[in-house]
């Protein structure tokens, strides 16, 4: 069943790209960032965008609309935090949220983002910890962008060897 809902969403990430061009690009990267948890192929798309379409606006655009997505992350995790406040107080989590705070969470809030690595968690984290947003959404924009550069550019350098 989840392999048939991501086939079915490929499918039309890829006609959305075909009649939006760009457009469809931030909108696809959006929505597959935007799924908590459950992973949609989107990177697949970029890939095949950047094919077709200028790989350096291709990775752009799609990495600001799946920056702009992981926020739902963000989102449900500031929702819950209420729910797990007491475990809030416990000293190791203190510890945590604070060396998080202060020294590499926009680092590593980029290397997952930058990277398959499961940035749903660490957005959620993000927003149990009350980790400033601006900053969440600017580190997961970037690594997205970095990411995205990536795909597009393989999509580009594979159809030129193809064709």
């Amino acid at each position: 069943m989840l392999e048939n809902l991501a086939a079915s969403f490929g499918s039309w990430a890829q006609g959305i790209i075909e009649s939006l061009g760009y457009l469809g690009v931030f909108v696809v990267s959006f929505i597959g960032s935007a799924s908590v948890l459950f992973p949609l192929p989107s990177f697949v798309v970029v890939f095949s965008a950047g094919a077709f379409l200028n790989p350096v606006l291709v990775g752009i655009i799609s990495g600001i609309g799946a920056g702009l997505g992981e926020a739902t992350g963000y989102g449900v995790g500031a929702a819950g935090a209420k729910a797990i406040e007491r475990y809030r107080k416990d000293k190791l989590f203190r510890v945590a949220e604070e060396w998080f705070q202060r020294h590499r969470g926009f680092w590593i809030i980029f290397i997952f983002a930058a990277t398959p690595l499961p940035d749903d968690i660490i957005g959620i984290l993000c927003g149990i910890m009350k980790y400033p947003f601006r900053r969440f959404v600017l580190a997961s924009v970037l690594g997205k962008i970095t990411l995205g550069l990536f795909l597009a550019f393989g999509g580009h350098t594979i159809n030129g060897l193809i064709l």
